[in-house]
């Protein structure tokens, strides 16, 4: 009986001993967040707004507030000692507070990769805005005129003329030796810090440190070129006979430009549903601001913030910033009434959504997406939209008659937009991680090596030029465009859900109210609680998977 009093006493003690220690750590958490908070909530601010000015008017002064505001935010996680606490907490295995725990998680990665010089970050930060300032500002001159990255689309969307339409591709691919130099100087100086950092390279280090395991993005890369190479082979046999009678060629005479975008990351417009047409009277805007408020999710808010028309010196693309993670989100774009930006502001409407309607009593670090290719699921499922007959008939766009009409044209261009995406999507990762693994092999080689296999579209003869410079993605917003894949594959998987689970009542005004409920409820308000697989399983019901993205569009 003494026994067991003496053996009880010593469990109770070392119970009490270590729910003191846990407290211990979780209260030392708990003290270094709101230190953190105070201060990098204003840094981060600053910010967010020098860089919504600096893309709005191009001018130099707003680059240069920029630069220093992104200095700033980047510096403050160099602080070591704050970076030594986080590894102490982190190694104690104390802090068992889910919320308390997921931010140390996602605050050590933080603060690992400011453990640098912080001369290291000026000098990457001096160089980005360098290069962003050179693309912003950049026009193509086509035929002794400046053209915009719309008119240069334009032209190669309408042109039937191969010399128009190439002069206008080259027009737009001389802004790659104007950036090429000075984006390898970016990629070499971005590789020295992850080894110092203790990664192999900048490709390694950005997915390791975004909760990702670059062996398993490279398995499902693999894995959907396997799926989709067939099934793109078929359609791009068909695509080459469509464009050889467009242009009055033979199909092995075509060049890169006659694929009617820069990239040949959008589908051809091969089918005779011709969506813009659509849109030429219709006000993106206005339509984008009525789909939401009726899924109960309105934007109008967000839209009051915006920039959304073209305008000397802004930048020519399109993004949604979140300003203040308080409700201050907005989004930059170039609309015109055509289907393209139709799609694109949905898409960036999409992101707002998911930042707009986080749960605001999470702390500052875990009011963002799960991950970054989560809210990339949420804007390509509402883009998809653009193009949908259904959606485009629900919204009064198309009568039912119309939408019958072009039902099975609109799949098959859905089918070709995704199937022709993911292989420009395998061109951006391959390239990206063969770049930084060695940065001195010829890149423009390796570039064309990339796009004749999984696009399947041949160099021009004797073409020697950076062409991957062209792409901003590849130095403004490095190792982030697989996320756009993965995105789709949510996309579809969240789609499956919806369809099946969510929108069941057969009241057409009611399911849409029901699936702006889900998103809001089971993704944009946990935010980045979860570590993203498991918020997927939480909201559908399984990690994960391609499988809905290939019966969506492989199997089908």
């Amino acid at each position: 009986m003494k026994i067991n009093v003496i053996l009880l006493t010593v469990i109770m003690t070392m119970f009490w001993s270590c729910t003191s220690k846990q407290e211990q750590m979780e209260r030392k958490m708990s003290e270094f967040i709101g230190s953190y908070e105070a201060t990098i909530i204003p840094l981060y601010k600053e910010y967010t707004l020098a860089d919504w000015d600096a893309n709005v008017t191009g001018t130099d002064e707003a680059w240069a507030r920029r630069e220093k505001a992104s200095f700033a935010f980047m510096s403050f996680y160099t602080d070591k000692e704050a970076y030594s606490g986080l590894t102490r907490l982190k190694e104690s295995g104390l802090v068992k507070e889910p919320l308390l725990a997921r931010q140390l998680e996602l605050l050590h990665n933080m603060y690992l990769q400011g453990q640098i010089d912080t001369s290291l970050i000026s000098e990457q930060v001096k160089m980005e805005t360098e290069i962003t300032k050179k693309y912003t500002t950049f026009r193509a001159t086509v035929n002794g005129k400046q053209l915009s990255d719309n008119e240069i689309e334009n032209i190669l969307r309408t042109s039937t003329v191969s010399t128009d339409l190439k002069a206008a591709w080259e027009g737009h691919k001389m802004i790659g030796p104007v950036v090429a130099d000075d984006i390898l100087m970016l990629v070499r100086h971005r590789n020295k810090i992850a080894r110092e950092l203790g990664f192999d390279n900048y490709h390694q280090m950005s997915l390791k440190l975004s909760g990702q395991d670059p062996e398993e993005i490279t398995r499902i890369f693999d894995e959907l070129d396997n799926l989709t190479r067939d099934n793109f082979a078929q359609l791009k046999a068909d695509i080459d006979s469509y464009y050889a009678k467009r242009y009055g060629l033979d199909p092995d005479q075509l060049q890169p430009w006659h694929y009617q975008n820069r990239y040949f990351q959008e589908a051809p417009e091969i089918y005779s549903v011709n969506f813009d047409g659509y849109y030429r009277e219709q006000d993106p805007v206005k339509l984008a601001s009525e789909f939401y408020a009726g899924i109960s999710i309105p934007v109008d808010a967000i839209l009051e913030k915006s920039d959304l028309y073209e305008k000397p010196g802004k930048n020519q693309h399109a993004f949604c910033i979140d300003i203040d993670r308080e409700g201050d989100v907005r989004t930059l774009n170039n609309i015109k009434p055509e289907a393209g930006w139709m799609g694109t502001l949905l898409h960036e409407l999409g992101h707002g959504v998911y930042s707009y309607y986080n749960d605001r009593s999470l702390p500052f670090t875990l009011r963002d997406a799960a991950h970054t290719f989560t809210t990339e699921a949420i804007a390509n499922y509402f883009g998809r939209m653009a193009t949908d007959p259904a959606w485009m008939n629900y919204m009064g766009i198309i009568d039912e008659k119309e939408m019958n009409a072009i039902k099975d044209d609109s799949f098959r261009a859905l089918r070709l937009q995704q199937l022709v995406f993911s292989r420009w999507a395998q061109v951006m990762y391959r390239f990206e991680k063969a770049m930084y693994e060695d940065p001195d092999q010829d890149l423009n080689q390796i570039w064309w090596d990339v796009v004749e296999r999984y696009q399947m579209i041949s160099k021009p003869e004797g073409r020697d030029m950076p062409d991957w410079a062209t792409k901003i993605h590849v130095a403004l917003y490095p190792c982030y465009y697989h996320n756009y894949l993965l995105g789709e594959l949510l996309a579809s998987q969240l789609g499956n859900y919806v369809q099946t689970a969510v929108m069941t009542s057969g009241d057409t005004d009611a399911d849409m109210k029901a699936a702006g409920e889900y998103f809001k409820t089971m993704v944009f308000m946990p935010g980045a609680r979860y570590q993203w697989n498991d918020m997927i399983e939480t909201a559908t019901g399984e990690k994960l998977t391609a499988r809905h993205y290939a019966a969506q569009f492989v199997q089908n």
